[in-house]
């Protein structure tokens, strides 16, 4: 696997990063860069690509070829640092920082960074997730928090007026909204739609006092603190039977679920909005605050910075355009697709998204959010912890198994890529 040998090759590159010094243009002649990313929708690449053409026509010497990488998006990035052919800028997601931040593959950005620029301007948070040592290796360009988006007529019906506010109230609303219409056995809607991944309960996990992860970096998903927060998805699963997951309903996603009406609560992310307004465009919906767990609030931050690779050619002409996607103009005109929020504290305001409804909740949540990152070995954490979860989702085994189960499998890879 490529995340297996990814340490080792990561360490012959630093060699020769070593003994061949970065080359870098200095000609006038036009400078092409190459930027990959991803894409949520159509309208997430129409936007940046509206931005990278009035970039292109602000800076007459900068082209800018944006790739859309769909499938397997960082073994490709890892691929091509290895191989030396990656982007000069590419998107990086905080959660897969820290491996590259570690291996010097990224360039620091704290010499390019101008007063002018404002970084106190960004939220501190979001920031620190591409530092390493106090260096600054990325630049956070929008992030995500998750909310409860909510039924209105489904909540009416079941004579609800207002959203739950703690889990205690979430599980007995969804018994409420749980219906089986004719009778036949089979539940037609669920109070619950559940994402059985650790991306999105991994404050669910910390909500007793536990982690998902020690301070040596290795899996810490079977202690008590960490099981009773997840046993109460579990118990809403297997037990009240109110809750589904998007393969439950024959949906790829927890947003195509809420739209078709099979749940009547989700917990998703800002991005699901215009999906929803585009697609079920009779659907009415409203958005709250995560339930409060154990009487503490809780929800999970997501964030993607632009990075520059090391070893481009064109480190002024990318800071260029990084500075240009990241500073107050361009981080407005992005965060005007509502697709994610601005990581500027002013642009934020600008926008009015810390008033507006439908957006309000995610800004509040960003302030108590667990971080979606937590050291070099998450995504080998993650694969087990999603393996054995829906074993215990699906009654295969307890949830106090399945973890030691993860857990353990987890630490015998974090052990192989050490040795």
């Amino acid at each position: 696997m490529i995340w297996q040998s990814f340490g080792r090759w990561f360490s012959a590159l630093l060699a020769i990063l070593a003994l061949t010094a970065c080359t870098q243009t200095h000609s006038n002649e036009i400078a092409t860069l190459s930027l990959s990313g991803w894409q949520s929708s159509p309208t997430e690449r129409q936007a940046l690509e509206q931005i990278l053409r009035e970039f292109e026509a602000q800076h007459p010497q900068i082209r800018v070829r944006f790739e859309v990488i769909a499938d397997q998006y960082m073994d490709v990035i890892k691929t091509r640092l290895i191989g030396d052919a990656a982007p000069d800028v590419f998107f990086l997601d905080a959660f897969e920082a820290p491996l590259l931040m570690q291996h010097g593959v990224l360039e620091p950005l704290d010499r390019y960074i101008q007063p002018d620029f404002d970084l106190a301007d960004f939220e501190p948070n979001l920031l620190n997730a591409f530092k390493l040592q106090g260096t600054i290796y990325g630049i956070p360009k929008d992030f995500s928090t998750l909310a409860l988006f909510y039924n209105r007529r489904q909540f009416a019906d079941a004579n609800l007026s207002n959203p739950p506010q703690t889990w205690e109230q979430l599980r007995d609303d969804s018994r409420q909204l749980t219906l089986d219409r004719n009778r036949n056995g089979r539940i037609d809607q669920y109070g619950l739609g559940i994402s059985p991944e650790l991306a999105r309960q991994k404050f669910v996990a910390q909500a007793y006092g536990g982690t998902v992860v020690d301070r040596r970096g290795y899996a810490a998903l079977a202690s008590r603190r960490s099981v009773r927060g997840l046993q109460l998805i579990i118990d809403q699963y297997r037990q009240d039977r109110t809750a589904a997951t998007p393969s439950d309903v024959g949906a790829s996603s927890g947003s195509e679920m809420f739209g078709q009406q099979r749940v009547a609560m989700v917990l998703e992310g800002p991005w699901a909005i215009p999906y929803l307004q585009e697609t079920f465009s009779d659907l009415e919906f409203a958005i709250a605050q995560v339930p409060k767990i154990n009487r503490r609030s809780g929800t999970m931050v997501y964030t993607t910075a632009y990075v520059m690779n090391k070893r481009t050619r064109h480190k002024e002409a990318a800071w260029e355009l990084i500075e240009y996607l990241t500073n107050k103009t361009g981080m407005k005109a992005w965060g005007e697709a509502g697709i994610a929020l601005p990581s500027r504290k002013s642009v934020l305001a600008q926008l009015g998204r810390d008033r507006d409804p439908l957006y309000s909740p995610f800004v509040k949540g960003a302030s108590y959010a667990t971080l979606w990152q937590a050291g070099e070995n998450l995504p080998a954490i993650l694969t087990h912890f999603n393996n054995q979860f829906v074993s215990a989702l699906l009654g295969q085994k307890s949830l106090q198994q399945a973890m030691e189960d993860a857990q353990q499998a987890a630490n015998r890879e974090i052990q192989a890529q050490n040795y």
